[in-house]
């Protein structure tokens, strides 16, 4: 397995449509996030804020995953009822639509609680 370097070498990685995706997951999560660092981490991109993990994602062959801790998913439950999930992740198919605004909804709760733990 490939060890990447950035977020630009891991997006670059996978074929055009999935770059599309991944660009526009970062983005969302960048602008929602104001300030927040990105990295590589567990060999995927991964976003810190106040020096704690916010949240993290990464393609796969049939979906994205979304890692967002174990709070974030809970709070979001309701609405992440409809998604394959493990604790403190989601998988959004890659045949159906990605739920941005869903991220952007988790990834400002998730900038919350950062601020406040």
């Amino acid at each position: 397995m490939k060890k990447f370097k950035d977020v630009d070498e891991y997006i670059k990685s996978f074929p055009k449509p999935i770059q599309i995706i991944l660009e526009k997951i970062r983005a969302t999560i960048l602008e929602n996030a104001p300030g927040a660092i990105e990295l590589i981490s567990y060999n995927m991109p991964g976003y810190k804020l106040n020096k704690k993990p916010l949240v993290y994602f990464a393609a796969y062959n049939k979906h994205i995953g979304l890692y967002a801790t174990p709070s974030g998913h809970k709070e979001f439950e309701e609405k992440l009822s409809e998604y394959k999930q493990g604790k403190g992740s989601v998988q959004f198919p890659l045949d159906k639509d990605i739920p941005y605004h869903l991220i952007a909804d988790i990834v400002k709760f998730r900038v919350k609680e950062t601020k406040s733990n």
